[in-house]
């Protein structure tokens, strides 16, 4: 089952900028992630919209923090990508007529409901300089590799 795994990427890149002298570019941020600097520019700009990172154009422009890292929460950043969805499990629609699914569905979307509530009042207690202070400046990615922090 895929994950959306927005908010852990988007996370990373912004402790990273926080640590970061200087903007990063589009295309750093992508090589960092492994991604395409196109979807890196739209992710972006979601934050941007918020108050969260800024952008400059032309040379030695790129992204930036906005804010610092202690007044960003995950509530703030998940709200900025598009809240995506916290559960990888939800309700089945295959039989709208039987009640027994509209039961299991009800209750599931109750108890989903009453999950996504305390997750997101958790989320809103989190800053981004909570978690950077949790790993040194140099850490091990794994698999070899070094996350410069």
């Amino acid at each position: 089952m895929r994950h959306d795994s927005r908010l852990s990427r988007m996370l990373h890149v912004l402790i990273h900028m926080g640590r970061h002298d200087g903007p990063m570019t589009s295309e750093m941020i992508a090589q960092m992630l492994d991604a395409n600097a196109v979807v890196i520019r739209r992710t972006m700009s979601g934050l941007r919209e918020n108050g969260y990172v800024r952008s400059e154009k032309g040379h030695g422009g790129g992204w930036s923090l906005a804010r610092p890292l202690k007044e960003l929460t995950l509530l703030d950043i998940h709200r900025a990508i598009g809240e995506p969805s916290v559960f990888a499990v939800g309700p089945a629609y295959d039989m709208p007529g039987c009640p027994i699914e509209q039961a299991v569905n009800a209750t599931l979307k109750s108890v989903f409901d009453d999950a996504e509530k305390l997750l997101l009042e958790r989320f809103a207690n989190v800053t981004l300089a909570d978690i950077a202070g949790g790993f040194s400046p140099v850490v091990t990615a794994g698999a070899g590799e070094r996350c410069e922090a």
